[in-house]
């Protein structure tokens, strides 16, 4: 049955120019400075609330909303001694979504600005960004 819903979802895309991705739902990623979490909904519904680190003293995340620009299964930084950034979700410049090995720090600020979760938590996140499509996601940063 979900292979022919499937299907004619994927008919009706090509019959109406509407590409297939906006089938699937939006996703928001809301980043809590404040709190220190990102709570991840699709079409309006919780699916996960995770802890993370945002920028430390002297470092800062922007506050904003953004779509994805870009995505990479693992990204190592230029700016910081080619450090690991696996499952990274850009949306800002050099900002992005993304694992981290240093989980004893999540729930704190400790990151040079990025969102960092739980490396498990990040891929969960890279594979619903893929699944519904970077048009589709957006991650907002509130205080």
């Amino acid at each position: 049955m979900k292979k022919i819903i499937l299907m004619a979802a994927v008919c009706a895309a090509m019959m109406f120019a509407v590409p297939v991705s906006s089938w699937a739902g939006s996703v928001e990623a809301r980043v809590s400075i404040s709190k220190q979490t990102m709570t991840v909904t699709r079409q309006g519904r919780v699916l996960y609330k995770w802890k993370v680190s945002t920028a430390r003293r002297g470092y800062v995340t922007p506050r904003g909303t953004w779509r994805p620009k870009r995505m990479h299964k693992m990204w190592y930084s230029r700016k910081y001694e080619m450090s690991p950034m696996p499952y990274s979700v850009f949306y800002h410049g050099g900002y992005a979504v993304h694992g981290t090995g240093a989980v004893k720090q999540l729930g704190r600020p400790a990151s040079h600005g990025c969102v960092r979760l739980q490396t498990a938590n990040a891929a969960t996140f890279y594979s619903l960004v893929r699944e519904v499509g970077m048009g589709n996601t957006r991650i907002v940063v509130t205080n």
